[in-house]
């Protein structure tokens, strides 16, 4: 393979988009940015109030923020003795997206199925 083919071959890997589920993780992260959504979290906020370490929580809000569900800006002014903040804040379709995603991750899961018998229940007449 040369390197133009692998060039190639590696460019439409990145082309690739999944609309899959959130994670638990994503999810813990959307309700706490629904909490307020007008308001603009900065990262160690969302950190502490989920429990995620950053290297799991930095991920998850780019994702977020390529998807167009999270908009990211740095504050204003350079506060005393820290460095500025990036800030997070929900779109308006992020906000859209996370309520129907934590209202659907709260909702019982309904597979269809009859309920199975558990030890000890008598079995329907017939079976």
């Amino acid at each position: 393979m040369s390197l133009l083919d692998a060039y190639i071959y590696l460019d439409r890997l990145g082309t690739v988009v999944r609309d899959r589920g959130f994670s638990a993780q994503t999810l813990s992260v959307l309700a706490v940015l629904c909490a307020r959504p007008e308001m603009w979290r900065h990262g160690y906020d969302i950190a502490r109030e989920t429990g995620l370490k950053s290297g799991t929580l930095y991920p998850i809000l780019i994702r977020l923020a390529d998807r167009g569900l999270l908009e990211a800006s740095w504050e204003d002014e350079q506060p005393a003795g820290r460095p500025r903040r990036h800030l997070y804040q929900l779109t308006s379709e992020g906000l859209a997206r996370a309520s129907q995603a934590l209202a659907e991750a709260q909702a019982p899961a309904r597979t269809g199925r009859k309920p199975s018998r558990t030890v000890g229940q008598i079995a329907p007449q017939g079976m």
